[in-house]
């Protein structure tokens, strides 16, 4: 079976830094398109970053852009998202996906293979 094994969330200060990451086993992704999702507590989950396999598309959550960075690393078929200047807000379980499309799209249906989550906490 395919799996994703999400790790590297913890507890920070605000202004603070994470970087979670995401081995995926079972297959290679190359071909695939990659990203992140989180959920909070009481709201939806939303989507919060993406990257596509010729790393010519990258596209953020406007709540995101300028503080974090998704890439990836294929020969470890791994990726990562560099969270910087961490807000309270940001506070959530991240969650990878991955999907064969070669287009990275925002929305949760069109994501076949999630992580297991990892929880990001960011103390004010």
């Amino acid at each position: 079976q395919v799996q994703r094994v999400d790790s590297g969330g913890g507890l920070v200060q605000s202004g603070g830094s994470l970087r979670p990451s995401c081995a995926s086993s079972g297959r290679t992704f190359n071909g695939y398109a990659l990203g992140w999702f989180r959920q909070a507590p009481g709201k939806e989950r939303e989507f919060v970053a993406g990257i596509n396999w010729s790393v010519t598309q990258l596209v953020y959550a406007d709540s995101v852009k300028g503080r974090f960075t998704i890439y990836r690393d294929n020969a470890k078929n791994t990726v990562y998202l560099q969270m910087n200047s961490l807000k309270p807000e940001d506070a959530a379980v991240y969650y990878c996906v991955a999907d064969r499309n070669i287009v990275v799209v925002t929305t949760t249906q069109s994501w076949r293979y999630w992580g297991q989550g990892t929880q990001v906490t960011v103390s004010s």
